[in-house]
């Protein structure tokens, strides 16, 4: 990645951080740290991270507030709003793609985020100026 460039990052990105698999946890940590690196997450990433958090992870919730607070001062957080539901349902529609996923992209769009850094979407596709980019491929 060039410098100041801003990506919108996906909550799978994010869950490698709590993964054994060192290859990627090493990826997720260096895009939190790296000050050329302008970061964006919604809430959406945040509530999927705690889930898998709790669930399969089973991380209490001190440890997950912690986590959270590290995510949101590494990272601008935007919301999801009704207009971005309405900008997901185009997407959707637009490019067949799945709910959540939309729901992303639309908050990365909101952002002005030339860049989505998302494991299991679709790498390489360019919505309206924003391209998914898997950062382990």
């Amino acid at each position: 990645m060039s410098n100041d460039t801003r990506v919108f990052i996906d909550s799978n990105i994010l869950l490698y951080l709590l993964s054994d698999d060192q290859r990627k946890a090493n990826i997720a940590e260096s895009l939190l740290s790296a000050e050329s690196v302008d970061r964006v997450i919604s809430t959406q990433v945040i509530n999927e991270f705690v889930n898998v958090a709790r669930k399969k992870a089973r991380l209490g919730w001190d440890e997950i507030r912690n986590i959270i607070e590290t995510f949101r001062e590494a990272c601008q957080l935007v919301p999801l709003t009704a207009e971005d539901q309405d900008v997901a349902i185009d997407i959707t529609e637009d490019f067949r793609l799945q709910w959540y996923d939309s729901l992303m992209i639309a908050s990365a769009l909101k952002a002005e985020a030339p860049v989505l850094l998302s494991e299991d979407m679709h790498d390489g596709l360019s919505i309206d100026g924003t391209r998914i980019s898997n950062p382990f491929g």
